[in-house]
């Protein structure tokens, strides 16, 4: 059965959205700039990681399109590209395709976890790379960078079409041998032993002379597993080592992407000399102990204290948040981001957020599957500076850490340039004239509005039935034949959901 190409390239006519964030930034003082920059820094080095996360060949093509870019101008390599061969189209696909690597941080969309594959041929590419001024200084390493990635950077055999686990995709969350009843395995063991799946990874060795599978579940963090432990991460070296669990031998350690965690971690000590206040400081001394420790309830600690930093004028969050890409639904994609409040719109979050409780009680559900006690987030408009991670979304709720979220509280985040950018100009088709200049009108403002109500009453409603570590429940069960779902107190809940662009 042939497959059908054009699900998997971006059309040359893909348009490109510029993010405005000038008059925003402007508006900064010297410190916030500089408070602003450096976690920008750090954000840009996590992100990193997301290639890493996505597929094999990832970290291969974007450093092939790096060196290509750094060694000349686009316009000098349009003329190389022109000269041995490639049309006009062929360069403009090209240029979408490059896109689409740093806009997904990866080969693989970042909304539908299909794969992208570059919209023309693949010996036109290598005549291209071939002709370029980083071939010309650097030929061997050029070269071998092409040979690790220009085949499979074009492979459409099924596994690879899309993200996925076993059979059916591909995932780096995992060892390629793994599949879902290793994945629920090793849930159960880190249930067993409290460790949070949200910046690991899971590998299975299956040794010839036995046969019998044997696990590593790998902890992102600066330090490795031999190394010094920092002061407050003794929750990671009580589990490190070997655990026999049902038979199985899992082996837990540490040091996942470590020169990218220390990085991370040195630009985040950078910032806090520019903290604006005392929970901006504990936040990301949090942050820092977590990432160069590995440790989760230290991110934990530092998200309690982002919650407690209301409108700020510089916002921010990054760590291993969002777990959509990974298949089994549980380890967090890394992600940062930098960001200054629109104060006009956030005037109109706030009103939301002042009438959530008229709007709550309008749900279609029992008061009995509501919190005890509504939490009032902190709901603000923000322009974007920075975004390093998969793609950018309209808006988002965090943390993901159900246990805060519903005891501690929660923010909640428009991102206003993403909003006005994405729905700028936009191609309208199958309407009327009249009909489009309505559409054009209020096709903004009404998803504003979707927005505000997705992460308000969406992600921010509802209760999590949880039996606590005592045994008791923070629900009556008699009330609802649905309360026989819940979940034990440290367990994870796999998140699904997302205010997309």
């Amino acid at each position: 059965m042939s497959v059908d190409v054009s699900q998997y390239v971006l059309p040359n006519d893909t348009g490109i959205c510029l993010l405005d964030c000038k008059l925003a930034f402007n508006n900064l003082t010297d410190k916030e700039k500089r408070y602003a920059h450096y976690i920008s820094q750090a954000a840009w080095h996590g992100g990193l990681i997301v290639l890493v996360q996505t597929s094999p060949e990832s970290p291969g093509i974007y450093l092939l399109l790096q060196k290509l870019f750094r060694a000349q101008p686009v316009a000098s390599l349009q003329e190389k590209a022109t000269a041995c061969g490639l049309t006009e189209e062929d360069f403009k696909a090209f240029l979408i395709y490059a896109a689409a690597i740093y806009s997904n941080m990866g080969n693989y969309k970042s909304f539908g976890d299909t794969k992208i594959i570059p919209n023309f041929p693949k010996e036109k590419f290598q005549s291209l790379v071939k002709a370029s001024a980083a071939y010309a200084s650097d030929s061997a390493g050029i070269q071998k960078l092409w040979d690790s990635v220009g085949e499979v950077m074009y492979s459409l055999e099924k596994k690879l079409q899309q993200l996925g686990l076993g059979g059916n995709g591909i995932t780096t969350y995992f060892s390629g041998n793994c599949d879902i009843p290793d994945a629920k395995l090793a849930q159960t063991f880190m249930d067993d032993k409290e460790i949070s799946p949200y910046n690991t990874r899971l590998f299975k060795t299956c040794p010839a002379d036995t046969g019998k599978p044997s696990y590593e579940i790998r902890l992102a963090s600066g330090v490795n597993t031999a190394g010094k432990d920092i002061e407050g991460g003794e929750d990671v070296t009580k589990v490190l080592g070997d655990h026999e669990f049902q038979g199985t031998t899992f082996k837990v350690t540490r040091g996942d992407y470590s020169k990218l965690m220390k990085m991370v971690a040195e630009n985040l000590q950078k910032a806090q000399e520019y903290a604006a206040n005392e929970n901006q400081v504990n936040m990301l001394g949090n942050y820092i102990k977590s990432f160069q420790c590995g440790s989760i309830p230290a991110h934990k600690n530092g998200s309690r204290y982002w919650i407690r930093d209301t409108t700020p004028i510089v916002e921010t969050y990054i760590g291993f948040i969002e777990s959509y890409r990974d298949p089994f639904g549980v380890r967090g994609e890394f992600e940062g981001f930098v960001a200054m409040v629109n104060k006009e719109m956030s005037t109109k979050f706030g009103a939301l957020v002042a009438k959530a409780t008229d709007l709550l009680p309008l749900l279609p559900w029992p008061a009995d599957y509501e919190k005890d006690k509504f939490l009032r987030p902190d709901f603000t408009s923000l322009d974007v500076l920075t975004f390093a991670g998969s793609g950018i979304p309209a808006g988002i709720n965090i943390p993901n850490y159900d246990d805060i979220r519903q005891d501690e509280g929660f923010k909640n985040v428009s991102l206003g340039n993403v909003l006005s950018a994405g729905y700028k100009d936009t191609k309208i088709t199958f309407l009327s004239e009249s009909d489009a200049e309505l559409f054009k009108k209020w096709k903004l403002p009404s998803f504003e509005v979707q927005v505000g109500l997705h992460e308000l009453l969406g992600h921010g409603s509802g209760k999590l039935f949880i039996k606590k570590e005592d045994g008791k429940l923070n629900f009556d069960p008699k009330k609802s034949e649905a309360h026989r779902n819940w979940r034990r107190d440290h367990q994870l809940v796999r998140r699904q959901g997302n205010m997309g662009q």
